[in-house]
């Protein structure tokens, strides 16, 4: 049987879900699978500095258990931000708040109305009142990702049943990572969905929202594009 340090160095160059796996074969490879050098590499590079950000302090004694932590979803900066590993690879996300984004008119009470809202993991979230004209800029920088990873930037909102307008035409969409833009078209309203995906065309050219049940609550995370993260 190969020595503890030699069976974690093996394990250090697998992923999470491999570890908990190969922790199930024997009583050396579970010994094994607690060593902090294998989790301390599925962290984030920058962990120290995101644990500097969190609003409420984490409690842990080992890497391991600091790392499941982090795979639930914690609020950074002041609660405008949301943050989580990947629990299969340790890959960060993150979800901005209503506050973080630049939302047009968004100052305007009557526009828009900010209130907290329980189903919303954020002190504070805003509802559109009534606009002619919707524009909404979020903005991240790649170092904050993990690099050589692909990502996909959503919208996800509440959208009640008494909202109208937001189906008429499809949203434009984009996605500018460096010099480089993404351009698409979305429909943000999930009403006649299914009569519009008949539409080949449409299919082929737009995006539509999918809709998550959570309890009384329809969520709806709209795709807007994907990217890949590659940095030095």
């Amino acid at each position: 049987m190969l020595p503890e340090d030699v069976v974690s160095a093996i394990l250090s160059l697998t992923s999470p879900l491999d570890v908990c796996a190969f922790s199930l074969v024997s009583s050396t490879f579970r010994s094994a699978a607690e060593f902090d050098v294998i989790w301390e590499r599925f962290l984030p590079s920058d962990y120290q500095q995101l644990l500097s950000r969190l609003d409420l302090p984490l409690k842990f004694s080992t890497k391991k258990e600091l790392f499941f932590h982090l795979c639930n979803s914690a609020l950074i900066d002041g609660g405008r931000k949301s943050f989580r590993i990947e629990k299969s690879s340790g890959r960060k996300s993150y979800l901005l708040s209503a506050r973080e984004l630049s939302i047009t008119w968004g100052s305007d009470p009557m526009h828009w109305s900010w209130k907290k809202m329980a189903e919303s993991r954020f002190p504070e979230a805003v509802e559109l009142i009534t606009i002619s004209w919707l524009e909404i800029h979020g903005k991240i920088t790649t170092q904050m990702l993990s690099k050589n990873s692909k990502y996909g930037a959503y919208l996800v909102m509440n959208i009640s049943r008494r909202a109208y307008g937001l189906d008429t035409i499809p949203s434009e969409v984009s996605v500018k990572v460096r010099d480089r833009v993404s351009n698409g078209m979305a429909y943000i309203c999930r009403q006649d969905i299914k009569k519009l995906k008949m539409d080949s065309y449409c299919m082929q050219r737009e995006q539509f929202p999918n809709e998550r049940e959570d309890g009384w609550k329809v969520l709806v995370s709209l795709r807007i594009m994907e990217f890949c993260v590659s940095y030095v």
